[in-house]
């Protein structure tokens, strides 16, 4: 008989941890009967499709009384109705509610930690306490073990993945438009949020056009800070320069259309874009934050700067942009990276190994 087991997460909206959930959801829908608890999102719909059920609840973060009872008693009734035997939590605060109700029900308790902290010490050391513990690279391990002081013993390091690239290449016309042209074509592909620093990435564009005037600039994503980021844009007058092409869920088939990737993030636990960049032969200019460094090495495979150095920024743009060589070398360099360190299969193989062994 195949056990009950419950992901838990904040929202099943876009970003990779939602992509990490969805790929454990498509991994274990053979092994075990797998349903997820979130305030919803997009990929809500991609769960139905799936065959997997929802349970919607209010959002986490929201740490009122009134809030947290009621979060607690549908948790309640959700792990009574699908007598579940594993939960996974995916959050801080969804291994706390989990945590609690550890000390009434008896089941195993999975978390998987996909960023670095400097905050909430005791709240979370005691949100991962009975907990075995994932952490999706060696800095968020170090940072679970070092700041927060959790055994090491206790902390399994499974790093992120994606699948390779198998379909046709589906041509964005706006893309392709501008490629006909004779422009480059560079882009940076992540949530329209604070700690992915798009705002660095339009600041770093004047540079580059300073130097190459033949250049468009896409920003494939969504988020709280979209009309914020639209302001620079103007104030810079990167109007005719910058696209926001919007979310898309096609992000390694935009990739294989584009020149070179960005990734202007301020903090990543392991962030998806540059595997993903990665798995589509495509080259990296990264901010040398937490997990990236993991992924993107600097003259090898890609070009890291220092985080929300839109000068430094731009001109590691441009070297790239400029030596089609050194950027040809690098893209070799960042598949084979993809090849013996980011494959799907490992993800899989590593998850069902720490399921039997835990």
């Amino acid at each position: 008989m195949k056990k009950n087991i419950l992901f838990f997460t904040r929202t099943m909206g876009l970003g990779g941890t939602e992509n990490v959930v969805l790929q454990l959801c498509d991994i274990m829908v053979d092994k075990y009967n797998v349903i997820v608890c979130s305030s919803g999102g997009v990929n809500v719909e991609k769960l139905k499709y799936m065959g997997i059920k929802h349970y919607t609840i209010p959002d986490i973060e929201d740490k009122s009384l009134s809030n947290f009872i009621d979060i607690f008693i549908k948790l309640n009734k959700i792990f009574k109705k699908e007598k579940i035997d594993i939960i996974h939590t995916h959050h801080r605060m969804a291994s706390f509610y989990t945590f609690l109700l550890n000390k009434i029900y008896n089941f195993k308790f999975f978390v998987t930690v996909h960023n670095t902290f400097l905050d909430k010490r005791i709240l979370t050391k005691l949100s991962y306490t009975g907990a075995n513990i994932v952490a999706v690279g060696e800095q968020v391990k170090s940072n679970l073990c070092d700041f927060y002081k959790i055994d090491s013993n206790k902390v399994t390091v499974i790093k992120n993945a994606v699948k390779p690239f198998e379909g046709e290449i589906k041509e964005v016309e706006i893309i392709s438009r501008y490629k006909r042209q004779g422009n480059y074509i560079v882009g940076n592909i992540g949530r329209l949020s604070e700690q992915k620093g798009m705002k660095y990435f339009i600041e770093a564009i004047p540079i580059v056009l300073d130097r190459i005037h033949n250049v468009k600039f896409f920003i494939i994503g969504d988020g709280e800070e979209k009309e914020m980021l639209q302001s620079v844009i103007k104030r810079n007058g990167l109007e005719e320069s910058v696209i926001l092409l919007g979310y898309r869920k096609d992000v390694q088939n935009i990739m294989m259309q584009l020149d070179l990737i960005v990734l202007s993030s301020l903090w990543e636990g392991l962030p998806l874009t540059p595997i993903e960049a990665f798995s589509v032969k495509k080259t990296v200019v990264a901010t040398a934050v937490d997990g990236t460094i993991e992924i993107v090495k600097n003259n090898q495979n890609g070009v890291t700067v220092n985080s929300k150095d839109s000068i430094a920024l731009g001109n590691s743009i441009i070297k790239l942009l400029e030596n089609s060589e050194l950027r040809e070398s690098y893209e070799k360099n960042a598949f084979k990276t993809y090849e013996e360190e980011f494959s799907f299969e490992a993800l899989i193989n590593n998850y069902r190994c720490f399921y039997e062994e835990n």
